[in-house]
């Protein structure tokens, strides 16, 4: 530790954020934390200012999953903190590590309605594993040092802080702490020899690989393990990238839309081994997919929390340990001597390959195909984000994921997340290929971020799925009242001419023939570049259309 002459508030804040290895921060200004922002003139971290806070706050969500570190996201009081929720939100919902420091009122002014004045403690105290106030600029070391460990030990998630702005332009004296370490559990080693005993009176085991904490060196050790023991691994909704797809061992994903093969193969397995994942909703199928609270399933259950350990899901052996130290001892594990299931794991891994053949829907464009030609095309290491909505459907069943941190999706189903997600992406990986997929209803939450790309440079490829409507909403409410179609339909610009206003190169395409040579145009144009799909509303997933789901929910009405 070392002691400073005095300094500002917002200059020990910087200092702090120094220390614990921030490089990088999101924000959209606010005269309630000028004095942070005049520190951060003088640092070495990049400042990539947005065009919404909540932009800004998914930036710092795709920071976090892309590294592993807390992402940075600064915004002003009052809106500026209400924008950021939705960010935060998909941080809390998808266990990624972010802090978010919010300019606040003056001290001397609280409790009094002020301009733009919240309390966050009880805003954001649903909505984080951390909320506080710094009132002491000298306490603000101590305050940054918990926020980092907060963020990252345990199951990761969002810290907020409140930032007075009269604190943070008092110059007082304060003593620095240490670089933060993150308190990650290892696992018991005579858990680790259960999980082995019972893999070996196994018939049909399978693993759900899922959650945060992950890293390169994690994912293959997991690959090693499932590998060397012949063992079925599905990844946990919108976690695809946590294994090879081209691996024997990929059996799929378990989320939303699950191959119904894969589904059936998880009430099958005698023994499931779930690492990392909550067995959230999605996960586990809206909680259909296992009994509540004994699975008929054998039930082996890693979670850096413990807080997760059972807490839907009893299991019959609780393993708590970080995904990374967990994946490590499970490679360092004996394999099996002659696991007795290849031929179920080739099954499962066969059902996968099936699944993600591309199948025809309504009209000229063809999505399907679309994804299975960029899964061909793209280098291994692009990364590709995408929001919510039916378009992603295509996305998570048709493309290949090969590599750690080549997704970048919100388990939280959050729209408009793909826009920012890819902006920050490709600010943190410039020599990386990305490309964000977003669609129409999900792109008008965040397209304005198209602004924060041209600004910085950035090439990256978005792809806007445009079919004029909420589609997501509009499958449930023909399901639920066939016909009568309310508050879905969209009347949208072009996003192509769009594209060019904000100073990016645009096209738009109306046959599946056309999407190749836009893409080779698109990356060619090196800076940023959106190209509109304009698919059929009936082709409203990959499995099912409009009228066809009208159509039955019709036949199911009374007297039919």
């Amino acid at each position: 530790m070392s002691s400073q002459p005095r300094r500002s508030g917002g200059q020990i804040l910087v200092d702090a954020l120094r220390i614990h290895g921030a490089d990088h921060a999101f924000c959209v200004p606010g005269e309630s934390y000028l004095a942070v922002l005049d520190a951060l003139v003088d640092a070495p971290i990049a400042l990539t200012v947005c065009r919404q806070e909540g932009g800004a706050a998914m930036m710092a969500d795709a920071y976090g999953k892309l590294t592993g570190r807390p992402g940075i996201c600064l915004v002003t009081r009052g809106p500026g903190a209400t924008n950021a929720s939705a960010g935060v939100h998909v941080a809390h919902q998808d266990s990624t590590p972010m802090i978010l420091l919010i300019g606040q009122v003056a001290r001397g002014t609280t409790e009094r309605e002020a301009f733009q004045e919240i309390d966050f403690r009880r805003m954001y105290g649903p909505l984080c594993k951390w909320v506080a106030q710094i009132d002491q600029a000298e306490r603000i070391p101590e305050f940054m040092a918990r926020a980092f460990r907060t963020a990252t030990s345990g199951r990761p998630g969002p810290v907020v802080l409140a930032l007075p702005e009269d604190m943070l332009t008092e110059r007082v004296d304060a003593t620095d702490t240490r670089p933060y370490e993150p308190a990650r559990p290892y696992p018991d080693p005579d858990a680790m020899q259960r999980l082995r005993g019972e893999l070996e009176s196994a018939q049909r085991p399978l693993v759900i690989a899922g959650g945060s904490g992950w890293d390169a060196r994690a994912c293959a050790d997991l690959r090693a393990f499932a590998e060397a023991n012949a063992l079925p691994v599905a990844a946990s909704f919108r976690r695809q990238d946590l294994i090879d797809n081209r691996s024997p061992s990929y059996a799929g994903e378990a989320g939303i839309g699950v191959n119904p093969k894969l589904a059936r193969r998880i009430g099958e397995a005698d023994l499931l081994l779930v690492a990392g994942a909550r067995l959230g909703e999605k996960t586990s199928s809206d909680y259909r997919l296992f009994d509540i609270p004994v699975p008929a399933q054998k039930l082996i259950h890693v979670h850096a929390g413990a807080e997760e350990l059972g807490r839907v899901y009893q299991p019959d052996l609780a393993i708590l340990a970080a995904s990374g130290h967990f994946a490590a001892a499970a490679r360092a594990l004996a394999p099996v001597a002659e696991p007795r299931w290849r031929d179920w794991t080739a099954a499962a891994h066969a059902d996968f390959q099936a699944w993600n053949a591309p199948v025809e829907c309504p009209g000229a464009v063809q999505p399907a195909e679309i994804v299975g030609w960029l899964a061909g095309r793209l280098p291994e290491d692009a990364i590709v984000c995408n929001g919510a909505g039916n378009y992603s459907a295509w996305v998570q069943r048709f493309f290949r994921y090969r590599g750690f941190r080549t997704q970048l999706a919100p388990t939280s189903g959050s729209m408009g997340y793909g826009t920012p997600a890819a902006v920050a992406a490709k600010r943190i990986h410039p020599g990386r290929t990305v490309v964000g997929f977003a669609g129409d209803g999900c792109f008008m939450m965040t397209g304005q971020e198209l602004a924060t790309a041209v600004q910085y440079g950035l090439g990256v490829i978005f792809i806007v799925v445009n079919n004029g409507m909420y589609g997501t909403i509009r499958m449930h409410q023909e399901r639920e009242y066939p016909g009568r179609v309310s508050g879905t339909a969209l009347v949208n610009p072009d996003f192509a001419a769009l594209a060019r206003a904000y100073g990016a190169w645009g096209a738009a395409v109306e046959r599946s023939a056309d999407f190749a040579p836009a893409f080779e145009q698109a990356l060619a144009s090196a800076g940023p570049a959106l190209i509109e799909l304009r698919i059929d509303p009936e082709a409203i997933s990959p499995t099912r259309t409009l009228s066809g789901l009208r159509r039955a929910a019709e036949d199911k009405r009374p007297g039919r």
